[in-house]
């Protein structure tokens, strides 16, 4: 039978009725599944991750003036220019690395700060220069993920029109194929036809994209779009519909004229074709049902950041250390037992439980016996 399926499914494609890899089928999958081949992705397109709030960083920033009048610090600078930078003032965040940089110079972190911050300024061309010196000192850091910005960015490039970039950057796929970011990244990397390369490559974009988020802005259109492109890619055969729509619904929220907004919209109706409400029915699943829940999502995390901000507001006023006392509330990871223990009490809640019944098989038995022999 699935054979005979796979034949229908191959005779479709070869008359044009579908896209190739495997577009055309039902997909079954459920949120949760796809949330366990892609963690955090969803924790980071709503927004409900451990973050600052933009009194924090108002705080950080006087906090760190007063310190670095006392001492200079390469760090103390970082953490000044990353301030400046989440309050929207990038062209501070500038100022103050260069000035970092005549104190501090050859350090990976102060170009690939520079970097970060010269793009969200939009001189993407020196962003560009600096991720490359970053790179070049330190290859590996941040598991690579400057190397993917610098892919992003030339991404960017290629789709602006006379110095100007329209939104969404790619344009509507055709079928399931890889499409948006997820094409220019394996045409850019000389992939070839490797599925397995293809797969791999695409999984380190899938990573370096979501830390750009974590540590970027997680509502920016542009890394929303591309990880939706990311996630709706079926190159290794794990896409992920679900998330890919909540991906370009996020975009289409933080849109600036309604024409990119709809745009977005027919991205993430798009990304559900074929995709069930659940796996007993054929009964395709709507961007309107989906926009429901993924409302609920969006109010959740918002509630959730909410005391996250509360917290540090309080700390603020009360005049406490707010990196400290954070870091004692949030930072604390829970503590898990070790494998060797897990499987030690589960060894000893066996062993006593089969030792229980056999004392109450015997007691069981003596009783009976008993019984028999007073009736005698």
């Amino acid at each position: 039978m699935k054979q005979a399926f796979h034949l229908l499914a191959a005779i479709l494609v070869s008359l044009g009725i579908c896209a190739p890899t495997e577009a055309c089928l039902w997909d079954y999958e459920t949120l949760a599944m796809e949330r366990q081949r892609f963690p955090n992705a969803l924790e980071l397109i709503t927004g409900h991750f451990l973050r600052h709030s933009r009194e924090f960083y108002q705080w950080r920033v006087g906090d760190r003036e007063q310190r670095l009048r006392e001492t200079q610090s390469s760090d103390l600078y970082d953490d000044l220019a990353v301030a400046y930078d989440k309050l929207g003032d990038h062209d501070k965040a500038i100022a103050i690395t260069l000035q970092k940089q005549e104190h501090f110079r050859g350090l990976y972190e102060t170009h690939a700060n520079l970097g970060t911050f010269y793009i969200h300024s939009g001189q993407l061309e020196l962003g560009v220069q600096q991720i490359d010196i970053a790179i070049s000192i330190n290859p590996d850091a941040h598991f690579g993920r400057e190397a993917y910005q610098k892919h992003l960015v030339n991404y960017v490039f290629s789709r602006q029109t006379d110095g100007t970039t329209n939104l969404p950057l790619g344009s509507e796929r055709s079928g399931m194929e890889p499409a948006g970011f997820c094409s220019y990244i394996l045409a850019t990397q000389n992939i070839g036809d490797s599925a397995d390369a293809g797969a791999a490559e695409l999984s380190k974009a899938m990573k370096g994209v979501l830390g750009m988020m974590r540590f970027g802005n997680h509502d920016s259109p542009i890394l929303l779009e591309v990880l939706g492109d990311l996630l709706l890619s079926r190159a290794h055969r794990e896409d992920a519909k679900r998330l890919a729509a909540r991906a370009y619904l996020k975009a289409s929220y933080h849109a600036k004229d309604d024409a990119t907004r709809e745009a977005y919209r027919r991205l993430a109706k798009k990304s559900l074709s074929m995709q069930t409400v659940h796996k007993d029915t054929k009964s395709e699943l709507s961007l309107e049902a989906l926009e429901l829940k993924f409302s609920d999502e969006l109010a959740d995390a918002s509630s959730w950041f909410k005391v996250v901000a509360d917290d540090e507001a309080k700390w603020i006023r009360g005049g406490e250390n707010v990196d400290e006392v954070f870091a004692q509330k949030y930072y604390q990871e829970p503590e898990l037992a070790s494998p060797t223990n897990t499987w030690f009490w589960v060894f000893l809640v066996g062993a006593l439980t089969l030792i229980l019944l056999c004392l109450t098989w015997i007691i069981l038995r003596r009783t009976a016996a008993a019984r028999k022999s007073i009736a005698t």
